[in-house]
């Protein structure tokens, strides 16, 4: 079959409906949960604002827009290798400099929502993963893989999505093995539906921030604040994850779109 003629038969489900495009993105505004870095430790990305510019009105009486404040990494977000010391080198390492062929990809989406919602600390293991692979096939060269925590049923209230203590913040993630092991195989990127793409306690791992320092180190992509991901299926899906091209931008809210079979 032709490029051309896959194509045309992509458009032709899309237009029938027998391809649903599945939202895969949280809402970004004011109530929108961020990061929380120590002050002693580092600066954090300023609160959302939402700025209205007109609204019929007579600053503009025929359109509505607003302008924006907002950080590169807020809400559902995309991870340039720029953003991490690891990854600073890298001429195609900014928003506006990286190849987008890599961006639209096959996605193998590891659920294991019910041993997050067991333990806020889970850590995905090699063990895990390759169980993942027996039941639902290889993960491929040129892929991205998510973690499903459906953490994102947590995204209305900020304090359950961080879930901090005085210890820290308490969140599932990836152990460095298996990060380790998704570059052995050549994948695009990791995703999270957690603030970031590190497990809560990261900080105190082998290297720190594995899926940061290891991803970045390698020139590959972090999704981080994924929704819905409970409506993807384990495999099958492509999922659409474009930066703004911001100039030398280190990452960029995002719309993330899951093209999804039906039926």
């Amino acid at each position: 079959m032709s490029s051309a003629s896959v194509l045309s038969s992509l458009a032709g489900m899309l237009a029938s409906g027998g391809i649903e495009v599945v939202d895969c993105s949280g809402v970004l505004g004011p109530e929108t949960p961020l990061l929380k870095l120590p002050p002693d430790f580092a600066k954090d990305t300023p609160p959302i604002k939402i700025h209205r510019i007109s609204e019929y009105d007579k600053d503009g009486p025929f359109w509505a827009w607003n302008w924006l404040e907002l950080g590169e990494h807020s809400g559902t977000h995309f991870d340039a290798p720029h953003h991490w010391i690891t990854g600073k080198d890298y001429a195609d390492g900014y928003t506006d400099t990286l190849d987008v062929q890599r961006l639209v990809a096959p996605v193998n989406v590891l659920d294991f929502s019910a041993e997050c919602a067991a333990d806020p600390d889970f850590l995905l293991t090699i063990d895990h993963v390759k169980a993942w692979e027996a039941k639902h096939g290889a993960i491929n060269a040129g892929e991205w893989v998510v973690l499903r925590s459906d953490w994102d049923k947590r995204a209305h209230d900020e304090a359950l999505f961080l879930n901090a203590n005085e210890t820290g913040p308490h969140t599932p993630g990836p152990t460095a093995e298996v990060i380790e092991y998704l570059l052995s195989k050549g994948i695009v990127g990791w995703g999270s539906q957690c603030i970031g793409t590190d497990a809560g306690q990261a900080g105190g791992m082998t290297p720190p921030f594995p899926a940061h320092n290891l991803l970045h180190k390698h020139n590959c992509f972090g999704l981080a604040s994924l929704a819905n991901l409970d409506k993807l299926p384990a495999k099958g899906a492509i999922l659409i994850a474009a930066p703004l091209k911001i100039k030398q931008g280190t990452g960029s809210p995002i719309r993330v779109l899951a093209l999804v079979p039906k039926g």
